[in-house]
């Protein structure tokens, strides 16, 4: 139901073209507009392969979106546990109190979650090829996810030091920047003993491991799928459309004729019949074609997106449920909107 909803402008569209071809080629008597099926037949073998392959190609980069973020979730999990055990008074010149070495976890720990707002909000910005949100049928819904309603900056606030947050918004990349000072805050603590020098090549790991995933989804945002496959796709699509009723109307009237003699009511009337099945195979096609359209940009914001606002806020709670911190202080998950995650 929610996909005949989702392109009901399109089916309308197609309905209204075949009853005016129909419509023309009835009362006007042009039994000569017409083209032959073969011509047709490869221009919609065509154009199915190309939707074939545009739909894999999409399927991939969302697959790939998925995985990258599920990276994120397991390596986030194994650096707030790292942080935990590995910064200690065993091998500290000048020996930190508790409360101290949970302050420097905690730091760290929001820090890490300060990274992962940086990345969804960039994930989220716009970019000249991401046009899907825009479509009429996805504006009704009102799906807009968090970071539409939100700004950077006033996200990251909560997590970082004043200190740190000029820094990282004086940054282009402010994920980057924000990796580096993890870095540097590993190094001081390594150089004051809190951290064991083994320890502190692991947990740089962990961040090297972050870039790579940071690197990776952000590949996949700043390269679109390529335009020359996704535009004459697009084209290629419509222009199967629109020349199919040269091809189905005639069809229709000549299958009618072959029984004029036993049924001439139905004979002459039976070129109607041709509607509802040219509105089923263009809608096939052209449903197809978007539906690939609306899988090139997984970071994009629609309904079918990897849901990276779920996933970040879910690290979110896991992390500071494990720094003790109570219920109430933990912001909860974003919620679901006609059962969508974002």
């Amino acid at each position: 139901m929610q996909m005949a909803m989702w392109t009901r402008f399109e089916t309308f569209l197609f309905i209204i073209l075949i009853v005016a071809c129909v419509a023309i080629y009835y009362f006007f008597d042009l039994s000569w507009l017409k083209i032959p099926w073969t011509p047709l037949a490869l221009i919609g073998t065509a154009v199915a392969f190309v939707i074939g392959f545009q739909n894999n190609a999409a399927y991939g980069r969302i697959w790939e979106a998925r995985k990258i973020w599920g990276g994120i979730v397991n390596t986030s999990r194994t650096f707030g546990m790292s942080l935990q055990d590995m910064l200690t008074n065993e091998y500290a010149e000048t020996k930190l109190s508790e409360k101290e070495i949970q302050q420097e976890i905690k730091t760290l720990t929001y820090r890490h979650i300060a990274w992962m707002t940086a990345l969804r909000h960039a994930m989220r910005m716009p970019k000249p090829w991401e046009t899907t949100a825009n479509h009429r049928t996805n504006q009704e819904w009102g799906f807009k996810p968090p970071e539409k309603n939100s700004s950077l900056d006033v996200d990251l606030k909560p997590y970082v030091s004043d200190s740190d947050f000029e820094y990282v918004m004086s940054k282009n990349n402010k994920q980057t920047a924000l990796l580096y000072l993890q870095s540097h805050h590993l190094r001081k603590l390594k150089e004051q003993g809190i951290i064991w020098e083994f320890s502190f090549l692991h947990l740089e790991g962990v961040l090297e491991e972050l870039f790579t995933h940071q690197g990776k989804s952000e590949r996949i945002k700043n390269f679109p799928y390529p335009r020359q496959f996704a535009t004459l796709n697009h084209f290629f699509m419509w222009i199967f459309v629109l020349l199919l009723p040269l091809a189905i109307v005639p069809q229709f009237a000549e299958i009618g004729k072959e029984f004029a003699d036993t049924h001439p009511m139905i004979s002459d009337l039976f070129v109607w019949f041709c509607i509802p099945f040219y509105v089923i195979v263009a809608w096939v096609f052209h449903t197809m074609e978007r539906i690939g359209r609306t899988g090139e940009n997984p970071f994009e914001g629609t309904a079918n997106d990897v849901p990276i606002s779920t996933i970040a806020r879910g690290i979110e709670i896991d992390l500071r449920q494990n720094l003790g911190e109570a219920t109430e202080d933990i912001p909860k998950q974003f919620p679901m909107e006609f059962n969508t995650q974002f």
